[in-house]
């Protein structure tokens, strides 16, 4: 996606992507990448997501990176927070109690930007790109990390054709193409997420599923 989309549906608060409470999907399943709290998780694209306060609150570094300053300033702003802001090279960061945030485009990220991270998670940024960027997404998160790590992943399936995106329908298959040459890939859940009453109905769709993966280095 051009990054002026996601500048501008911050802009005019078109964020219907953004969930006012925290992913009890995380809460569920967080605990199947056995990291130890005090270690760093790197959320990428993470907007102003209430699960970074959960897992900061499970006694983990938080850091995430998001495109938009709207969505920064939110978050501290929002959840009580004062940060403290500097600038490094193509980033503005943003830190307070343990959470960072890295302000600025993904793919200019560099092994030094996250350096220390134990593990992923991931609720927000594959299904919030198109299937031409996916692949690069995997291959630069992959080259930026020191080693593979664990890595929470949530995404959903529905049929593409009825509606744009994003969030994108992300195939299981091409998960585990993505990921499977340097992860175990153990699908944890499958919930079937559609209602007739719910606002995915309306957009045309029958059908909605969001799945949980715990993604395992390989031995």
């Amino acid at each position: 996606m051009d990054p002026s989309f996601w500048h501008d549906r911050w802009k005019r608060s078109e964020i219907g992507f953004h969930k006012p409470d925290i992913n009890p999907l995380l809460t569920a399943h967080w605990a199947a990448l056995a990291v130890v709290p005090g270690q760093t998780v790197f959320v990428p694209l993470c907007g102003k997501s209430l699960d970074m306060l959960w897992l900061a609150r499970q006694g983990y570094a938080v850091l995430g990176i998001e495109l938009s300053e709207v969505a920064c300033r939110a978050f501290f702003t929002e959840n009580g927070l004062v940060p403290v802001v500097s600038q490094e090279a193509s980033f503005t960061r943003w830190l307070s109690s343990g959470i960072e945030i890295l302000q600025g485009d993904f793919f200019d990220l560099r092994p030094e930007h996250v350096s220390g991270v134990a593990a992923v998670y991931d609720r927000a940024a594959l299904v919030a790109l198109p299937a031409d960027t996916r692949a690069r997404y995997a291959q630069h998160l992959a080259s930026v990390l020191a080693a593979p790590i664990p890595i929470l992943l949530l995404t959903m399936e529905y049929e593409q054709s009825k509606r744009p995106g994003p969030p994108f329908s992300v195939p299981e298959d091409e998960v585990r193409q993505l990921y499977a040459r340097t992860h175990t890939v153990t699908r944890l859940s499958v919930r079937d997420a559609f209602s007739p009453q719910s606002p995915w109905a309306q957009m045309g769709l029958t059908w909605l599923h969001e799945k949980v993966f715990c993604l395992q280095p390989l031995q």
